[in-house]
C-alpha cells in the first residue's frame, strides 16, 4: 500500500471513490452524492489541490487503486488557526478491516503535527458509525459534544458526535 497526498492530477480517481462513498454511506457523510456528481472534473481537481492549509491523503494498493481517502483542512481565521478539521474518511468495503483507515489517520496527525501553529483536530461523526467512533477513540479523540438531528437524510435523522484531540 503506498500513501500520499492526492494531487489535482487525481481528480477523476478521487470524485469515483468519493462519489461511492456517498453512495454507500450517505448517512455518514455532510455531502450528497447528486450533489457532487454534478461536480466536474476541474471543479473536483480544484477542491482537492493541496495546500498548506488542505490535502486528501490516499491510500492506493499495489495496482495503483485508491482504496482510501481522508481530509484535513486548517481553520482561515486569525482566531481558529490553531485547529484543523478532519472529515470525509473512507476506505472501500473490500478493503476494510485491514488497518487503511488507521494507517491513513495516522498519517494525517503526523503530517498535522508538523504544521506550526496548529494545536487541534476537530471531526465530526455520526453515532451510529461505530467502527469510526472507535478508530477515532483509539487515535486519542475524545468527544465533548453530541449534536442531536444533526443531519436528515431520507426522511431519518442523524446524531453526531464531536470529537476533538489536543496536539501538543
Amino acid at each position: 500500500m503506498e500513501l500520499r497526498i492526492v494531487e489535482a492530477s487525481d481528480a477523476v480517481i478521487y470524485q469515483t471513490l468519493r462519489l461511492r462513498g456517498l453512495q454507500d454511506h450517505p448517512e455518514a457523510f455532510g455531502s450528497t452524492y447528486e450533489r457532487e456528481a454534478a461536480f466536474s472534473a476541474e471543479t473536483v481537481a480544484d477542491r482537492i489541490k493541496p495546500n498548506e492549509d488542505r490535502f486528501v491523503l490516499g491510500a492506493f494498493d499495489e495496482d495503483g487503486t485508491l482504496t482510501g481517502i481522508v481530509t484535513f483542512v486548517r481553520e482561515s481565521s486569525p482566531k481558529a488557526r490553531h485547529k484543523g478539521t478532519v472529515f470525509g474518511l473512507y476506505v472501500t468495503p473490500r478493503m476494510r478491516g485491514q488497518g487503511i483507515g488507521q494507517v491513513l489517520m495516522q498519517e494525517l496527525l503526523s503530517r498535522a503535527k508538523q504544521l506550526d501553529g496548529l494545536e487541534q483536530l476537530n471531526l465530526a461523526v455520526v453515532t451510529t458509525n461505530g467502527m469510526a467512533l472507535k478508530l477515532y477513540e483509539s487515535m486519542g479523540f475524545r468527544t465533548y459534544g453530541t449534536e442531536r438531528r444533526a443531519l436528515k437524510w431520507d426522511g431519518k435523522y442523524y446524531d453526531e458526535d464531536y470529537m476533538a484531540l489536543k496536539l501538543n
